[in-house]
């Protein structure tokens, strides 16, 4: 569980912390915490990010065995909007059939994703962070950002 593991980028308490100093409310950080957010309207629009090809697949899968899915299935079966913006390594390869089965979900959108580099990683596809908020502005109209594939990253 992504709450309870330090990383490179830095301890896991210190996220948390920052996390709920931002928000200003407790992090769910439990199925059971997760799974009253559609039937008891705690969000507007969920938003995913990043969304990995692991949480991706689940997702398209409908496995519900981690908050974040959870929360997903939760707000999903009451209408509403899920913004995912992926990271995936192999979202051109195994994560793939995934990724388009929920580009046709009703309610789930995607933040424009391109290739991050097309030579050393031809698979991988990320979402292009900063139109995180236009997507998730259209997703409330019930839009999708278009377009959904940019072109990749060329490094000039």
């Amino acid at each position: 569980k992504s709450a309870g593991t330090d990383s490179r980028f830095g301890p896991a308490h210190e996220f948390l912390r920052e996390m709920e100093r931002i928000c200003d409310r407790r992090v769910i950080d439990s199925i059971p915490k997760a799974e009253p957010i559609g039937p008891q309207g705690l969000v507007d629009l969920l938003a995913v990010a990043p969304c990995t090809g692991n949480t991706l697949s689940k997702i398209a899968a409908g496995i519900t065995d981690t908050p974040v899915t959870m929360a997903v299935k939760s707000a999903l079966r009451i209408g509403i909007p899920v913004v995912l913006c992926c990271a995936t390594n192999d979202a051109m390869a195994a994560s793939g059939p995934n990724l388009l089965r929920l580009l046709n979900t009703k309610n789930v959108y995607l933040v424009p994703l391109r290739q991050d580099d097309p030579v050393k990683k031809p698979v991988s596809l990320v979402a292009d962070f900063s139109l995180l908020p236009r997507t998730i502005a259209l997703a409330l109209e019930g839009r999708q950002l278009q377009p959904v594939f940019l072109p990749p990253n060329t490094g000039a």
